[in-house]
């Protein structure tokens, strides 16, 4: 039961995770209400809300995809688990002393939301995140499975990266698109000009602190 509770936990967290993503401006939900507003058009709000999630779901699986290799390797796992975490502690150190957006994403024409949204999200660390929470579910995944082979580990631990990523997704659209939509339909541009507002600081503040209790996990 204790390992079930704590399933159900890692994976809220995903979703929790998602949903966080999606309130931040700074992962692009102003850019849809923007686009609907420009063209005079609801059609456009949505269009941009899934170039954007298309972005997101790359950014995570670029980061997931390779962690999910290294999950398989039991014999590792601890050693994977605390290099991540101190990785993710030192994303989080990085951005709080380092508050300046990556410059390069201004050089993003607004037409390629796609790939904006992927440097947006690889940029800011969104998938390193949910680095120590999908470790937490694939190790939770392996003492149940014992000593399967390795090529079982691995297709189970890609397999969970993607659904992990697509939960995530889903999660951090359904935000975003929910505050975009009610920004499009209530509060106008004026909203986004005078009432802007971002999550910089909790947002390295999360980094680390997800960091610290995944290491403090491993350890």
């Amino acid at each position: 039961m204790a390992d079930l509770n704590t399933t159900a936990a890692l994976w809220w967290a995903v979703v929790a995770s998602g949903l966080y993503h999606g309130i931040n401006p700074g992962m692009g939900w102003p850019l849809a209400v923007s686009a609907a507003l420009m063209e005079r058009a609801r059609g456009s709000l949505w269009k941009a809300l899934l170039a954007l999630a298309g972005g997101h779901l790359l950014a995570m699986t670029a980061i997931l995809f390779p962690f999910s290799a290294l999950a398989s390797l039991v014999t590792w796992q601890r050693e994977i688990r605390i290099g991540a975490a101190c990785l993710v502690i030192g994303l989080g150190l990085y951005l709080l002393v380092n508050r300046r957006h990556p410059r390069f994403l201004a050089r993003v024409p607004p037409s390629r939301l796609v790939l904006w949204s992927f440097l947006a999200a690889t940029a800011h660390g969104a998938g390193l995140m949910l680095v120590p929470i999908y470790l937490g579910i694939c190790d939770l995944a392996q003492e149940g499975a014992g000593h399967a082979a390795a090529a079982t580990l691995m297709r189970g631990t890609l397999a969970t990266a993607t659904i992990v990523a697509l939960v995530h997704t889903l999660a951090m659209t359904a935000a975003g698109g929910a505050l975009a939509f009610g920004v499009y339909r209530w509060l106008g541009l004026k909203f986004l000009s005078r009432s802007w507002f971002n999550l910089d600081l909790l947002w390295a503040l999360s980094l680390v602190l997800v960091g610290t209790l995944a290491l403090w996990h491993a350890l």
